[in-house]
């Protein structure tokens, strides 16, 4: 099994003859040895990096490698914290529910949508009334005549195991 890896070619592991060295923000030392290369990163305590090996030369850049690692595992970590995170409700009706009862869970469903959150309305089927499934679908489209003025159906009701599920997402 091979498997493409981002291992970092640096310092003593470097074994090409010449390279095309760069100062991490600074001047182009242009192609030299990698003797010179090296004696110039411990000259200056930092690191020998292998940017592009498969360049002709290979490029080399003389960096603060744990402090470019440091910083790209911060960019990472703050583009995961800003990724957008959706939150999915999940509420609960059966085929026998009261007309009060489903007032109530739409006011909630509602605020939920107001909030930006999905809503997930589940009409759960019990013993004998997995023989009529459609009676559940008939809940699901009350329920969404009540919420269709502040959301868009996202999945049409439909039958999953003993569930009839219906997605609904806010409107932008």
């Amino acid at each position: 099994m091979n498997k493409k890896t981002n291992r970092v070619i640096m310092n003593d592991e470097i074994r090409v003859p010449e390279v095309r060295c760069n100062i991490d923000g600074a001047e182009s030392l242009g192609i030299v040895s990698i003797d010179v290369a090296m004696d110039k990163a411990n000259e200056m305590g930092l690191d020998l990096v292998l940017i592009a090996p498969n360049a002709t030369p290979p490029v080399a850049k003389i960096m603060d490698y744990g402090k470019f690692k440091y910083q790209e595992e911060k960019k990472l970590k703050e583009q995961r914290k800003n990724q957008a995170k959706i939150e999915i409700k999940e509420i609960k009706l059966s085929l026998k529910i009261a007309d009060n009862d489903i007032n109530y869970k739409v006011k909630h469903a509602r605020e939920f949508l107001e909030e930006g959150k999905h809503v997930r309305f589940r009409v759960f089927l019990k013993g004998r009334e997995m023989a009529n499934p459609d009676s559940a679908k008939d809940v699901l489209m009350k329920v969404w005549s009540m919420v269709s003025d502040v959301a868009t159906m996202d999945k049409e009701p439909r039958l999953e195991g003993r569930y009839y599920n219906m997605l609904v997402l806010p409107t932008k």
